[in-house]
């Protein structure tokens, strides 16, 4: 007798356990295909559309952003020992082989060297200014994103709330399975827009702080690239 109470027992642990948690056996992939019928495939597509594109730009801006950095101590040691082997020419060509903003502002900057070192300076600035551009391509589209996708589930949220009360009135009663199904459809767009933002707003900070280290790159050599050929021309 003492077992089989044990074994009731365990099985009334298990099924609390499985109204708190859901059903353990349903895979992932089950378990949110089952949340997103439910919380409305109308809403709950757009939000998906949301994270699909703002993800896709963040991985484009990753990669490109990758492919910007390189090191630039090295480059400016090339570029003044290019200068002090074949001058300015030489130095056009290692900028030309070389990826990335950086290098595309020093070569730049190297095309109006024989108009003077001030042309040169306004030159490397200006520039920068469309580098920097350029790095920050695409970000207003995430922002935008990330700004759509928690507003979308808000509005998924009063529509579930309207269905909720339109449900109530048809019944004339106030009871839990009456308001249970719009409830489920409000939470469930709420919790899918604001994961989404989450989502996107990691990625898009990551993306602020890989544009500010560039951008410090780029003013740092800059500098550099100024002092290597005052120091050029003085020899001259």
């Amino acid at each position: 007798m003492a077992f089989s109470a044990n074994i009731a027992f365990a099985q009334d642990e298990m099924s609390a356990a499985d109204l708190l948690s859901g059903n353990p056996e349903m895979p992932l992939n089950q378990a949110l295909k089952q949340k997103f019928i439910e919380g409305g495939p109308e809403f709950m597509s757009l939000i998906i559309i949301c994270l699909i594109l703002g993800m896709a730009l963040a991985i484009e801006r990753i990669l490109y952003l990758t492919f910007s950095k390189i090191n630039t101590k090295k480059l400016v040691e090339k570029v003044e020992a290019a200068l002090n082997e074949g001058g300015i020419e030489k130095a056009k060509d290692v900028c030309r082989e070389t990826r990335g903003p950086v290098a595309s502002i020093f070569y730049q900057g190297l095309l109006r060297y024989d108009q003077g070192l001030d042309v040169v300076e306004k030159t490397i600035v200006s520039y920068g200014s469309v580098q920097q551009s350029e790095l920050e391509s695409g970000l207003s589209w995430i922002g935008l994103f990330i700004a759509i996708a928690p507003s979308l589930g808000f509005l998924g949220t009063v529509i579930g709330m309207i269905n909720a009360f339109d449900a109530i009135q048809a019944a004339g009663d106030i009871s839990p399975n009456v308001v249970a199904g719009g409830m489920k459809v409000a939470l469930i767009t709420t919790v899918g827009g604001l994961i989404v933002a989450m989502i996107l707003q990691v990625f898009y900070n990551y993306i602020l702080a890989k544009i500010e280290s560039i951008t410090i790159d780029m003013e740092d050599s800059s500098i550099s690239l100024i002092d290597v050929l005052t120091k050029y021309s003085q020899k001259k």
